[in-house]
């Protein structure tokens, strides 16, 4: 799909604004909601519990969702460019050959690679910045939270991307640069 970084970039920034929107919802009222509601017995939901605790805990501090989103979003989008495209699509191209394979088998390669490098990646990240920094540090602790992450992330990060969030980006991102993919297609058909 992208063929410069221009388009590699706007396919991450795209990428990385439904996914961290889908992580941090996904977060707080599938793996949180429990934690938050208890802390907090008066909420009767989570938007209210996070109101009543003053935000959500990272970095050792209470951060609004935004700022929280904005956050994630930064160490989200930073990774996909720099580990999660390139390194995706080199993976996909050690097992499967994009000249002789069909492009949807071929971008579904590609989205089971990315998911498989960003999910631990990210999973990793979120066991840091989301550390009770409180209680003190311990290595132990940590590996635990971002094995749990890992577990509790995969499923969901495999499912929506490979059903919901890519086919949504490349449709978004066809429509965003179709001058762009008929010029290439009419070259083609030229050559």
């Amino acid at each position: 799909m992208p063929r410069n970084q221009f388009q590699r970039m706007v396919f991450a920034f795209l990428t990385v604004v439904v996914t961290v929107h889908a992580y941090v919802f996904y977060s707080l009222y599938v793996i949180n909601r429990s934690a938050l509601i208890s802390a907090n017995p008066e909420a009767t939901g989570v938007l209210e519990a996070i109101r009543m605790q003053d935000g959500i805990y990272m970095f050792g501090h209470m951060l609004p969702i935004w700022a929280v989103i904005l956050i994630e979003f930064c160490f989200a989008y930073l990774l996909e460019n720099i580990m999660g495209c390139p390194c995706s699509f080199k993976l996909a191209c050690k097992v499967l050959d994009p000249r002789t394979t069909h492009p949807v088998i071929f971008e579904t390669a590609i989205i089971c690679a990315t998911v498989g490098l960003m999910c631990p990646s990210m999973s990793l990240i979120a066991a840091l910045i989301y550390y009770p920094y409180y209680d003190g540090f311990n290595i132990v602790a940590l590996i635990t939270s971002w094995l749990r992450l890992v577990c509790f992330n995969f499923p969901f990060a495999f499912f929506t991307q490979l059903f919901f969030i890519q086919p949504l980006i490349r449709t978004v991102f066809k429509v965003l640069f179709r001058k762009d993919i008929a010029a290439r297609a009419t070259e083609g058909q030229e050559h």
